[in-house]
């Protein structure tokens, strides 16, 4: 379960690669654009700018380089030439990328052209409850405090915290144990060792935590029909804390 440090190195060039990948992103005007036009040129970018391999393209018969989750769609959601952006929508892109045999993941919810205050509002929680996941990340700590402190967050400002899909281990593979809730009481689960690697992604609902699976049996969507939204990161586990090996050039750590 934990990876030695020739390993995490290799997972944080992955992770450096795909913060190149958001980068891009963040440059596209997607207003306007379809989510199947996002995948086509962030596939196109993986592969032929960086040298690298989408790693969910294939997975699990899956045939698209990003996730693309947008308003009401909680995660999972598939590019489509016909679902095109505009402008006040929330869209989540979620993206893996392997290089050298190791997988990094990570996603980012962006706002599109001028975005209701609620909407926002949505994002910006979402975005800080990820951060205090991440935050209680060190040795001895527990699952149950990482899941624990993005709940507390979520609730207290008045959100969900979808339970049903979850962080987990990263590495060769896309999904490796453990698996990390996004709720939980503190001092339980599992406990945190130096080198264990894993995503923290959570799902923030407006309304309730209740989410339904469409008929193409991957998009997942909240059940009442109100915005989600979601961040991810991939970690390490250091000596001393916790290490991002996603983390953007516009990211730091909070205080």
């Amino acid at each position: 379960m934990t990876k030695q440090p020739e390993e995490i190195a290799l997972m944080a060039e992955s992770g450096k690669l795909l913060v190149d990948v958001f980068a891009y992103l963040d440059r596209l005007s997607l207003a306007g654009m379809s989510t199947m036009q996002v995948n086509d040129l962030v596939d196109s970018f993986i592969v032929n700018e960086l040298n690298a391999r989408p790693a969910s393209k294939g997975q699990y018969g899956f045939a698209y380089a990003l996730n693309a989750s947008r308003n009401n769609v909680v995660c999972h959601g598939v590019p489509s030439a016909a679902e095109v952006l505009q402008n006040g929508d929330i869209v989540n892109f979620d993206i893996t990328l392997k290089k050298n045999g190791y997988i990094a993941d990570s996603s980012k919810t962006y706002l599109v052209g001028d975005v209701s205050p609620l909407a926002r509002r949505l994002v910006q929680v979402t975005y800080e409850a990820m951060w205090k996941g991440i935050k209680a990340v060190r040795p001895g700590a527990r699952l149950g405090d990482v899941g624990h402190a993005i709940e507390r967050h979520a609730c207290r400002n008045g959100y969900s915290v979808v339970r049903e899909y979850c962080g987990h281990g990263i590495g060769r593979e896309m999904h490796e144990p453990p698996e990390v809730l996004h709720w939980g009481r503190p001092n339980t689960g599992l406990v945190l060792r130096e080198g264990m690697v894993f995503t923290i992604e959570p799902m923030n609902n407006q309304g309730r935590h209740v989410v339904h699976t469409e008929d193409d049996g991957w998009t997942v969507v909240t059940r009442d029909g109100q915005l989600s939204a979601q961040f991810e990161h991939t970690v390490a586990v250091t000596r001393n804390g916790v290490r991002v090996l996603t983390l953007r050039a516009d990211e730091k750590m909070p205080n």
